[in-house]
């Protein structure tokens, strides 16, 4: 005789299964939320911070262009920079700042904030002396701590004034402006105008002596800038580097070199690819040992449970209705993990983003995909211990259950 078992019996036999060790069951499901929990948060954070990460290279990377004079050919001379190349510039729609960067020969001058040389103390020092122009500091987006930078005035009267970075500061024991202090290049004075504490681009700034162009032009005989840096708007960046050497050398723009930034759209995948990948692997380990928790429970539960499974089939129970139960036990817990991992892991993302002040991304599959992938774990983690189950033979089992 065929005996049959109803979708509804078999889940009431489940369920009843599961609140007849409750403890377990919930001890068994907690592992499960973990995993389901870990994976939906490391998606979600992952792809948050990834959108973060490209926000951040689409303001620094994708907005600065470059522009340095060529290498020379044979029979052609390089072209050189202009002074005006920042008023230039900074007339084309699309530019933020703009300004010039060079590395200013000292002759070997050593730097010192004291104007004795001390024979027991080491007051000199080597550093790098860079020429700017006033709108380099943000075009480099510089973050001052104290001070101020020069200005245009200054540049025009090579006044020897002098803006510090951080490293360079503290080297020569400077942490305050307010009194106006004062460096040594060589045997030359320069007035301390302020310090720069951050920089965007170029962090080679942060300990190096910075003076104006036109300082540079009168003091050190400086030919030409080195390099015009150029912050663009978003988007603008492409246009701006094939119109930079034209309005900086009209009659051969050729002459100069143009530094561009890459695809964004391009870089972006790939810097979103690489975040998800790795947090992606880190959550599926969490979904493995939630799956081998559920595993575990259940044959614990198949072995505790012989004498049953033994009277059941005795009573007429097929194989695979003792399969289909502890199937369906094992697939219900995995579908209580889910549902709640899922809830706890956007949780867990909406958290993180607020304390980083981030906008919150996340796929819309999560919520409905997690549940069903904690079901789909819990189904396959409790197959050896239902096929085990269904193995048992009723008198065996009933022998073992006694």
């Amino acid at each position: 005789m065929r005996t049959t078992l109803q979708f509804r019996d078999l889940v009431d036999e489940s369920v009843a299964g599961l609140l007849a060790r409750p403890a377990r069951a919930i001890l068994t499901v907690l592992g499960t939320v973990l995993g389901i929990a870990a994976l939906v948060a490391t998606v979600g954070v992952s792809k948050t911070a990834g959108n973060q990460i490209v926000s951040r290279f689409d303001v620094l990377s994708a907005t600065e262009v470059i522009v340095r004079p060529a290498d020379s050919f044979a029979g052609q001379r390089n072209s050189t920079l202009p002074w005006t190349a920042q008023d230039r510039l900074e007339r084309l729609n699309g530019v933020v700042a703009a300004g010039t960067l060079s590395d200013v020969d000292v002759k070997g001058a050593l730097v010192r904030s004291v104007p004795v040389n001390d024979t027991v103390g080491i007051t000199e020092f080597q550093m790098t002396v860079k020429a700017a122009s006033p709108g380099t500091f943000r075009a480099l987006r510089t973050r001052l701590g104290q001070g101020r930078v020069f200005d245009a005035g200054h540049s025009r009267r090579s006044d020897r004034v002098a803006v510090l970075g951080r490293g360079a500061a503290e080297r020569l024991n400077i942490q305050r402006v307010d009194q106006q202090p004062a460096v040594f290049i060589g045997n030359r004075l320069f007035v301390v105008l302020g310090i720069i504490d951050d920089v965007a681009r170029e962090p080679d700034l942060l300990d190096s002596v910075v003076i104006s162009d036109g300082t540079a032009r009168s003091v050190y005989r400086l030919e030409a800038p080195a390099a015009v840096h150029i912050d663009t708007e978003i988007g603008a960046a492409r246009l701006i580097s094939t119109q930079a050497a034209v309005a900086l050398d009209p009659n051969d723009p050729k002459r100069l070199s143009v530094s561009a930034p890459q695809e964004p759209k391009r870089v972006k995948e790939g810097v979103e690819q690489d975040v998800n990948s790795l947090f992606l692997i880190l959550g599926a380990v969490s979904l493995l040992v939630g799956a081998i928790g559920i595993a575990n429970v259940t044959l614990v539960s198949v072995m505790e449970r012989t004498g049953e499974i033994g009277l059941r089939r005795a009573l007429g129970a097929a194989r695979r209705h003792i399969a289909g139960q502890f199937l369906a036990e094992s697939t219900v817990m995995g579908l209580i993990g889910g549902v709640l991992g899922s809830s706890i892991g956007v949780l867990i993302v909406v958290a993180v983003s607020a304390s980083r002040q981030w906008t919150p991304v996340l796929d819309a599959w999560i919520p409905v995909g997690a549940p069903l992938l904690g079901a789909l774990v819990g189904l396959f983690a409790g197959l050896y211990p239902a096929l085990r189950a269904a193995g048992l033979q009723p008198v065996d089992a009933l022998r073992a259950g006694t």
